[in-house]
């Protein structure tokens, strides 16, 4: 394997354009109560949560590198697809009016949840993004093949009024359509950079991180990362909507496209990807007891926020792995805050009730 020193991964990293829409570096922090509580390894956060771009999250990196991108194709919209209360869209919508660039959000129905105007689909709306809502598959995150005909009959509509739409698909992740490089996972292998210097900086020696995986891009950039500058890090994504051996050939294809973007000659095994789809339970945002009672444990142990999606299954996934012994007592596991809170409040009614009956 041919190791990278991190200096150099950097500036393969800066090669691409990119414009600064967030605070960084982000918090490294370590969860003493948590830690503490659990009696397990030592657990420390890297809070993405706190990008500081509307309410934050791993999408913002994202961006940085995407709106470059679209900006240098001389683009005035964006158009992009995802969930209904997708921080995703609320994240591509917040950076392209920075920009001057139109955002256009088709948000696909994907559970029970009534699309009324809280949450992600608020901000969408103060933001005054063009958003049409659709019908899809309850329980699963919307496919790039499901929402081909209504993405590309959109980016035709803006064609035909005269705009030059930048068209990228959910979550940044694969390259395709505007977008040419797998521009989401490099900005995560920029993140993984950060994250290393944090913990060199305070001594850690990190042994696994733990984060919500939803479509590929953020663990393909911190896989790329550690295989890249040699780090024995096991990188284990929880899903919140695909089975494994799909889920972990989609971030396979990710690492090899961002490997080649960024000429890295290491090579990654499909058995280095790690995917749970265990905690995936009753499918893509259904919230249950275990979301909630770990919800509610991080908040009243450290005074930190997830939400009901993606952050609050990993957090679920996280505990359940310590309390089964997964990690060893001297392992050091970091939790990717990857944002996301504003979806919380939809969830209120459900998330109440699964609270109550905890009590019982």
């Amino acid at each position: 394997m041919s190791q990278i020193k991190l200096d150099d991964l950097k500036e393969r990293i800066n090669r691409f354009p990119r414009q600064r829409l967030i605070s960084l570096p982000t918090p490294f922090l370590k969860l003493k109560n948590l830690s503490r509580h659990l009696g397990g390894p030592e657990i420390y956060i890297k809070r993405d949560d706190l990008t500081g771009l509307a309410f934050g999250g791993n999408k913002s990196r994202k961006l940085e590198f995407i709106i470059a991108d679209a900006l240098g194709q001389g683009a005035d919209a964006i158009v992009t697809w995802a969930s209904l209360q997708s921080n995703w869209c609320t994240q591509t919508a917040a950076a392209a009016v920075r920009f001057g660039l139109k955002p256009v959000l088709i948000l696909f129905r994907t559970s029970d949840i009534v699309p009324e105007y809280d949450g992600n689909l608020l901000l969408d709306y103060i933001l005054a993004a063009d958003i049409r809502i659709k019908e899809a598959e309850k329980r699963k995150v919307v496919s790039e093949e499901f929402a081909r005909n209504s993405f590309e009959e959109v980016i035709q509509e803006l064609k035909k009024g005269g705009r030059t739409p930048y068209a990228v698909s959910v979550g940044g992740s694969m390259p395709g359509f505007s977008m040419k490089n797998p521009l989401g996972a490099i900005s995560y292998v920029a993140a993984f950079v950060e994250m290393i210097e944090q913990a060199r900086a305070d001594r850690v020696n990190i042994t696994h991180i733990v984060h919500a995986t939803g479509s590929g891009a953020t663990q393909a950039g911190l896989v790329v990362g550690a295989k890249a500058l040699d780090e024995k890090i096991q990188v284990i994504g929880i899903s919140v909507s695909d089975e494994k051996q799909a889920f972990a050939r989609t971030v396979f294809e990710i690492c090899g496209a961002t490997q080649r973007a960024l000429a890295i000659k290491s090579g990654i095994l499909k058995e280095e990807i790690f995917v749970f789809d265990e905690y995936i339970k009753n499918g893509y945002g259904i919230l249950n007891r275990e979301v909630a009672e770990a919800i509610r444990l991080l908040f009243t142990k450290e005074s930190i926020v997830l939400d009901p999606v993606y952050t609050g299954k990993a957090m679920a996934a996280l505990i359940d792995l310590v309390q089964r012994g997964y990690f060893k007592k001297n392992d050091t596991v970091v939790f990717l805050h990857t944002g996301g809170t504003p979806a919380l409040f939809p969830y209120r009614q459900m998330l109440t009730q699964l609270l109550e009956e905890e009590k019982k």
